[in-house]
């Protein structure tokens, strides 16, 4: 892991389309976890290369990278159409579904309200707060401050 403690939180972000999100969690993670172990992973080339400006740990393309992702980690980060199938304009595989709904790693999901996905409840929030949240709960999980 690059010098890093083998014992700190292995997180996963995944994102899609144009990574924005992504790039986000993964700015946000490092202020907020910084002994974390980040790997981003686009389900295409531009959501990784967009990921990647935020230096994240290891960074990695496609179906494969999410199924491996999922098994490796502790915690997963991303819009909540990482879980559903053909959601994100359909770059979300049934296999990159399942691999983040079955994965042991405890998942942090940030809900958007598009792709015919509609959470209510969560209308008007803004991305940046949704965002904080989520990282938020990451570091009071990671912290061992509940969970």
């Amino acid at each position: 892991m690059d010098g890093k403690d083998r014992k700190a939180p292995r997180v996963l972000i995944v994102d899609a389309q144009g990574g924005g999100i992504g790039r986000q969690l993964v700015s946000a993670v490092r202020k907020a976890v910084p002994g974390a172990w980040i790997t981003a992973v686009g389900t295409n080339g531009a959501a990784t290369a967009n990921m990647l400006k935020a230096s994240p740990d290891a960074a990695a393309t496609g179906e494969n990278a999410v199924v491996v992702g999922a098994r490796k980690s502790g915690y997963i980060l991303g819009p909540v159409g990482i879980a559903i199938t053909d959601s994100m304009e359909g770059e979300v595989t049934p296999t990159m579904a399942a691999a983040v709904a079955q994965s042991p790693a405890v998942r942090i999901l940030i809900p958007f309200d598009h792709c015919d996905t509609y959470i209510a409840g969560t209308g008007g929030i803004p991305t940046g707060k949704l965002i904080a949240a989520a990282v938020e709960e990451l570091r009071r999980l990671a912290s061992g401050d509940g969970g």
